[in-house]
């Protein structure tokens, strides 16, 4: 008959001590989660806390992104601001893709970079390292990112280590779910408010310039535009030019007027389409990208101003810091966009009537001008007006004026 060995005293102090350690590392994750529902914050503290458990010397996490089907880089341990939201990896793309797709943790000890799996980007010289462990992000029994854990040096992972690493995962999904709920949450309110202060904002009796100054300012608030501009098309001449913008360079506000189907908002203009650039500093069709440099621009989202079809501008919103424009906001910023071209068409349309207004009543008193001046002078019609017009020359005084003076002064009718 055999005996079972029963574990000896240090074999089971050890083990106490892992759990012990695991109940503080979820206890303390449990507190990080119900502190807040900042998203950001809430991926900070996330891989700080990675680290501090792992002893790793780099950490990073990656989200799925709206489709469900690429990881997005949302959060490192080391100051990377312009990969964050940049770094993509499909699903099943390196080992990060794979466990992903797989729902499975990957430990490699030393030269990493040798797994087929592995994905080498340049920016990252943490892909340098040696030792490498990643684990899946669940949230309701559905993969929604990855961690990932480097050592400069080999390092073995232990059992335990691993399975701590996939407990924070499990536990940390439903934490970045309820910051992802709250941050959409968030943007529905700031959009509907957004949207109710622009329709609040054509509707009133402003001018055209004080209206659309109102509209790029409060785009700007919402959308954490660096700049917003707003891009009147000139038919005639085939231009665009800057309409409002509130930028407070000059630099940019006397930027040159763009040739429609010219640049990014040109484009935008003749395909009547949103364009969304992710580097306008890098991109090879935009025109002005020391300009942008300048004023420390990066991504662009523009959008066409479409009215009953036509295409009459565009509205602008550049960030800048590096930003992947999500479906809500092209869709808020396509619907402030369609509002003002409505509201700009109409007030051009009253400003047309008002003008064609002016035009009637200014011929019916210049021709009774006429007929007085032709009555007493006995004028051609003519002579009549020439003599109104050099009245109007000689005195500097619009033609309305000189008008209504000759007939204040006319003789009374017997």
């Amino acid at each position: 008959m055999t005996t079972r060995a029963r574990p000896s005293q240090t074999a089971l102090a050890s083990a106490l001590r892992q759990k012990d350690r695991e109940l503080d590392v979820l206890r303390r994750i449990s507190e990080t989660i119900s502190g807040t529902l900042d998203q950001e914050a809430v991926l900070e503290r996330i891989i700080e806390l990675v680290v501090e458990v792992t002893r790793g010397d780099a950490a990073f996490l990656y989200l799925l992104d709206d489709t469900r089907e690429a990881l997005v880089l949302r959060a490192s341990t080391q100051p990377h601001p312009s990969l964050i939201g940049r770094i993509r990896l499909e699903l099943g793309e390196g080992i990060t893709g794979w466990v992903a797709r797989e729902r499975m943790p990957v430990a490699i000890a030393r030269d990493a970079s040798e797994d087929p799996r592995f994905k080498f980007f340049q920016s990252l010289p943490e892909d340098r390292y040696h030792a490498f462990v990643s684990v899946p992000v669940i949230a309701k029994n559905e993969v929604i990112g990855v961690i990932n854990v480097q050592h400069r040096d080999p390092h073995r992972h232990e059992a335990g280590e691993i399975a701590l690493l996939v407990t924070i995962g499990h536990q940390v999904g439903s934490a970045i779910e309820n910051a992802r709920l709250y941050e959409a949450m968030r943007r529905k309110t700031l959009q509907l408010e957004t949207l109710s202060q622009v329709s609040t904002t054509i509707t009133s009796t402003r001018y055209l310039e004080e209206m659309l100054h109102l509209i790029v300012t409060i785009t700007a608030r919402t959308m954490g535009s660096a700049i917003c501009s707003i891009m009147l098309a000139d038919e005639a001449r085939g231009e665009l030019h800057i309409a409002a913008t509130q930028s407070l360079s000059e630099a940019y506000r006397n930027k040159p007027a763009l040739k429609i189907g010219e640049s990014v908002s040109g484009r935008v203009v003749k395909e009547r389409r949103a364009i969304a650039v992710p580097d306008v500093t890098a991109d090879p069709s935009y025109v002005y990208p020391d300009l942008a440099r300048h004023e420390g621009l990066c991504s662009l989202l523009s959008v066409p101003m479409l009215c009953q079809e036509r295409a009459i501008g565009v509205i602008n919103s550049y960030t800048s810091a590096p930003h992947v424009f999500l479906p809500d906001e092209i869709g808020l910023l396509e619907a402030i966009a369609n509002q003002a071209a409505v509201a700009i068409e109409n007030t051009r349309l009253v400003e047309t009537t008002a003008q064609m207004r002016e035009a009637l009543e200014l011929r019916k008193v210049v021709e009774r001008a006429k007929g007085i001046l032709m009555r007493e002078r006995r004028l051609t019609e003519e002579e009549a007006f020439r003599v109104l017009q050099r009245q109007s020359m000689n005195n500097r005084r619009p033609m309305r004026q000189v008008a209504e003076a000759v007939i204040g002064t006319a003789r009374p009718r017997v």
